[in-house]
């Protein structure tokens, strides 16, 4: 073989090793909102000025309340991390809401400002104020970019239409009304329920970006359809049935026996690890977090048999759909995914990584994700709060299999926790894995199974691993660490 051609084979070599590692990365620390929005979010606050709109002074005061918490909400978000900056999704995302505005300019006489919201529940929402979230529960859910758009172009309907705007007057109005005060005191003199008579004098008073309101839902949807219809893309009713289904995710059986997916890279497994019981582990004093509220996609909004029997008429019946391009929907489960697990929802975190498994994928990502899953329980359980990690979940809201996957986790020996650790930190699949990845790696061992256990090394650890990857998204994992 000539120099030439062995030269060439080298190159084309580095040149696959280094586009297997820019593949692996799904974004960088600095995308994420509090350094990437924080010019916006300042941006934001000076620019949302509260109008002068009631001469009642007190009704104006209460305004400028609502108003506020609607400019801190969107302000602790950008700083909480909540949204990201990821230019391929963000693009995708961008270039439907480009197409809507673009054919329908004499409606739309500014683009929204589109952020991308981490949440893994089946949503997107208006903020007012032109501001739009999409999350990437929404992504990972719709099959077709028209399911997208009809989402984003009924949120978008909910800025044009100023829903969000004049709710903000009609509870300043409420609040300071005589017959809300007649509502309160009627509550307080009352014997009994009183809470939940206050919860519903009080409704929708606070934004949530979990939740959608239930206002001018009706409203919204029509004028969506108005703005596809503009637009050329096609509207299919059908996909406010699909919506039911949202809550479905953790429901799901898996394919195999649960314990073949962990005896498979020679990890032990004990069926009694998967049955309660009334001594041991879960009779210790651990912290307890009560996770029983799943705030998801658009259950707050008219049913959806009832949205899809008012729009039904209107649907593009033999129209073409586009599916969502399989690079959007594998990164798009890869970010939930990890920011599942950076907020310590082990068990959700780990049930999608066997569900990715039942899809027949190969990709190693997820096996360095099944790590980090039990390290970071291995961690929790150390500190006494393994619960709050696990995140608990009624039998009502989740298959037999997450219910056993989720009692595996919460009755598994801490020396076999230790000893999934160091089986899965001697895998083989490390030597493929990108630089920041094997370096969490020497972080986990030193939060899980290092017998230096203390703080300090911890965080000697963490801050090690954000200087030498300063751009690696695994920083935020780091931070928590760097801040103890």
């Amino acid at each position: 073989m000539s120099t030439l051609k062995i030269q060439c084979l080298t190159l084309l070599l580095l040149l696959s090793i280094v586009l297997k590692a820019q593949q692996t990365q799904l974004y960088t620390y600095q995308q994420l909102s509090k350094t990437y929005y924080a010019f916006q979010k300042d941006s934001l606050k000076k620019a949302w000025v509260c109008p002068d709109a009631f001469k009642n002074k007190a009704t104006q005061k209460k305004y400028k309340e609502i108003w506020d918490s609607r400019t801190e909400f969107i302000a602790a978000a950008i700083e909480d991390q909540d949204f990201i900056f990821e230019p391929e999704v963000y693009n995708y995302i961008q270039s439907i809401v480009d197409q809507i505005c673009n054919s329908n300019s004499k409606l739309i006489s500014k683009k929204p400002f589109v952020l991308i919201d981490r949440s893994s529940a089946v949503n997107a929402y208006a903020i007012g104020g032109n501001v739009l979230a999409v999350n990437l529960g929404l992504i990972d859910f719709a099959r077709t970019r028209e399911e997208v758009a009809l989402v984003i172009a009924h949120e978008m309907a909910h800025n044009l239409l100023n829903h969000i705007d004049n709710l903000m007057r009609e509870r300043a109005e409420w609040l300071t009304s005589e017959e809300f005060k007649q509502s309160v005191n009627s509550v307080l003199d009352s014997k009994y329920e009183r809470y939940s008579r206050l919860t519903k004098v009080l409704e929708n008073y606070k934004f949530d970006r979990s939740r959608h309101q239930r206002y001018h839902e009706s409203d919204a949807d029509s004028f969506a359809v108005v703005l596809l219809k503009n637009s050329k893309i096609p509207f299919h009713a059908e996909f406010f049935l699909r919506l039911d289904s949202t809550d479905l995710q953790y429901k799901q059986a898996l394919k195999q026996p649960l314990k073949n997916y962990f005896t498979g890279y020679d990890l032990p497994f004990e069926d009694g690890w998967t049955k309660q019981r009334s001594k041991g582990l879960s009779t210790r004093n651990y912290n307890f977090k009560d996770t029983t509220s799943i705030n998801d996609s658009l259950k707050t909004h008219p049913d959806c048999p009832q949205r899809y029997e008012k729009t039904r008429p209107f649907s593009d019946v033999v129209a073409k759909n586009t599916p969502v391009p399989g690079n959007i929907k594998d990164k798009v489960s890869k970010m939930i995914i990890w920011n599942i697990f950076d907020n310590a929802g082990l068990t959700a975190c780990l049930y999608r990584i066997l569900q990715q498994k039942d899809k027949g994928v190969q990709d190693e990502w997820y096996v360095f994700m099944l790590n980090n899953v039990f390290n970071a329980l291995c961690y929790h359980s150390k500190e006494l709060h393994r619960f709050l990690a696990i995140g608990i979940m009624p039998k009502e809201l989740i298959s037999a299999d997450y219910y056993a996957l989720q009692t595996m986790l919460e009755q598994m020996p801490q020396e076999s926790l230790v000893q999934y650790c160091k089986v899965l930190h001697a895998g083989s699949f490390w030597s493929s894995r990108p630089e920041d990845e094997k370096a969490l790696r020497a972080l986990m061992y030193t939060i899980a199974i290092d017998p230096d256990d203390s703080e300090r090394n911890r965080r000697s650890a963490a801050e090690t691993f954000v200087n030498d990857h300063s751009t690696s998204l695994y920083c935020e994992f780091a931070d928590h660490f760097k801040k103890k």
